[in-house]
């Protein structure tokens, strides 16, 4: 019944039933409850009085312990001091460089003259509105003033490709994954108590090396093609996977196709100022006679490339949690990756060596068939074949 009833009327039903066994009934009720034998006394004074409390009290008025905050009035204002925003680059702060949490807290609170402990702390910060609050990616830097109008670019480009039957894609590289019994986050169900054993260091395997991810995103399909690298992420094996997606999929996909739509991100592999990137998507344009359209999101913005949700997203969650033993596994666990709506998602193993630092020419750029866009030709161009 202990947990039906509020601290008066446990008090009242231990001392009854004190009261009712005479001569040692309190401390035997003790020892059978568990309630101290003072508050079994008081609970006996309290019916021999037949005080009765007025509806829905539990304490008479004025009972119990005083909030902290009217028995130390500075306490609340000293605590805010301490938790507010700027705290952090005050010199004279107690909590300078150190984390806000609730046992530093009382612990500087103590050292200013107030008694409380940090279950205390934790209350009276509730009360102030906080709470514990993890960090949130949400700077993205400094904007560039055409940003909202190169989002506009982007999308009326591929909308306009897709409307006409042409191939756009979305390409990137995603994170390089260790191959190893490495720890992969995330969770999965197992048997209670029998965990996946990984390795305690994150330290590369000599013998196992490396994967490297380029995923191409077909816009007009829902479907996804990796292209698995283990050498380095550059802009010649960037084009390779292109080549690949286009020689095993896109090919057959768009039949007809005369231009290829690529958005891509600013940086890495296939940035706009790589010059290899330029050139190597040349030689596919020579090779497969399309027309080759590149938009390019401006700084900062890598997260609103469709890839990234509608791709990669979805193969981190298809392997969370499993170790990816080796390169096999992670073909597997990637071509077996789906999504409610449809996705499909295919993937093949490169071998093959990209050298680092590969110098192209001024020669060589020049020799690019580029046409840059009137909106911000360094984002936008077109790459022409040269036959």
């Amino acid at each position: 019944m202990a947990g039906e009833l509020n601290e008066r009327q446990r008090r009242l039903a231990v001392a009854a039933e004190a009261r009712s066994q005479g001569r040692g009934g309190i401390a035997a009720t003790a020892r059978a409850t568990g309630v101290h034998e003072d508050t079994i006394r008081r609970g006996i004074r309290e019916l021999e009085s037949g005080e009765r409390l007025p509806a829905g009290r539990v304490r008479r008025v004025g009972a119990g312990r005083k909030p902290l905050t009217e028995t130390d009035p500075t306490l609340l204002a000293d605590l805010r001091a301490l938790v507010e925003a700027d705290t952090r680059g005050d010199p004279e702060s107690p909590l300078l460089w150190t984390a806000k949490g609730v046992r530093p807290l009382a612990a500087a609170l103590t050292e200013q003259g107030h008694r409380v402990h940090f279950a205390s702390v934790a209350k009276l910060l509730r009360g102030l509105g906080y709470s514990l609050q993890a960090n949130r990616k949400t700077k993205e830097g400094a904007s560039h003033a055409d940003r909202d109008a190169q989002f506009r670019h982007i999308n009326a480009t591929v909308a306009s490709a897709l409307a006409a039957g042409q191939p756009a894609i979305s390409v990137d590289t995603k994170k390089k994954e260790l191959v190893g019994d490495f720890k992969n986050g995330g969770r999965e169900w197992r048997p209670k108590g029998k965990p996946e054993l990984v390795r305690s260091h994150d330290f590369k395997d000599k013998e196992l090396g490396k994967a490297i991810p380029y995923g191409i995103y077909d816009l007009a399909n829902d479907e996804g093609w990796v292209n698995v690298g283990v050498d380095h992420d550059t802009a010649q094996f960037a084009v390779a996977s292109i080549r690949s997606w286009w020689q095993q999929l896109g090919s057959q996909r768009f039949p007809a196709a005369t231009t290829l739509t690529i958005t891509a991100d600013c940086g890495g592999s296939n940035g706009n100022r790589t010059r290899l990137w330029k050139t190597e998507l040349q030689q596919l344009a020579d090779q497969t006679g399309l027309r080759i359209c590149v938009c390019h999101f401006p700084p900062g913005t890598s997260k609103w490339n469709k890839i990234e949700h509608r791709l990669f997203s979805f193969i981190s969650r298809n392997w969370r949690a499993k170790p990816l033993l080796s390169l096999q596994v992670i073909i597997n666990l990637i071509a077996a990756t789906s999504s409610r709506t449809g996705l499909d998602v295919y993937a093949q193993l490169d071998t093959r060596e990209y050298p680092a630092k590969i110098r192209v020419s001024d020669a060589e750029i020049n020799a690019v068939n580029l046409t840059g866009h009137t909106f911000h030709p360094e984002w936008n161009y077109t790459i022409k074949p040269r036959t």
